[in-house]
């Protein structure tokens, strides 16, 4: 496994099934933590990860505490419009844990603040920031690119 992706609380299942793929074509595991905003069993899941599901490595959380319980002694990136650092400074290792919050509000920020923020630069404009599943793609393959795209030909 290559990296791990976390969905806190995601909202939108078009998202998290466009994300499952991407994590199935870069041998990353992905982490689901509840609430979720729809069930895994939705249409719209399923439809935007195609045929993909049987060969995700999936994990769901039942909470933040559960996730934190299990993996708070790895590192761990909260991907944030709010980080401090651009993604591509990060030196990224096999096996790192790469957040995203929900769609509509990100994380409560006693999450936030425990974990290294980092953000996909964007122009300033009346937008909040890019589709999740877009900039969950961008950061993974920066991560990929600087570990040689183990196993990916």
């Amino acid at each position: 496994m290559n990296l791990n992706i976390v969905l806190y609380n995601p909202e939108i299942p078009q998202n998290t099934g466009n994300i499952a793929r991407t994590c199935v074509l870069t041998d990353s595991k992905l982490h689901l933590i509840k609430p979720l905003g729809f069930e895994i069993s939705d249409k719209q899941v399923r439809r935007a990860g195609l045929d993909y599901w049987k060969d995700l490595e999936l994990e769901i959380h039942e909470s933040y505490e559960d996730f934190i319980n299990k993996y708070g002694d790895k590192r761990i990136f909260l991907a944030t419009t709010h980080g401090g650092t651009h993604f591509d400074e990060i030196a990224f290792e096999e096996g790192d844990f790469i957040m995203f919050g929900k769609e509509s509000s990100g994380v409560p920020e006693d999450v936030h603040n425990r974990h290294t923020g980092l953000r996909v630069p964007m122009i300033k404009s009346s937008t909040r920031s890019l589709n999740l599943s877009n900039t969950a793609a961008i950061v993974a393959y920066e991560a990929l690119r600087q570990m040689g795209f183990p196993n990916m030909k």
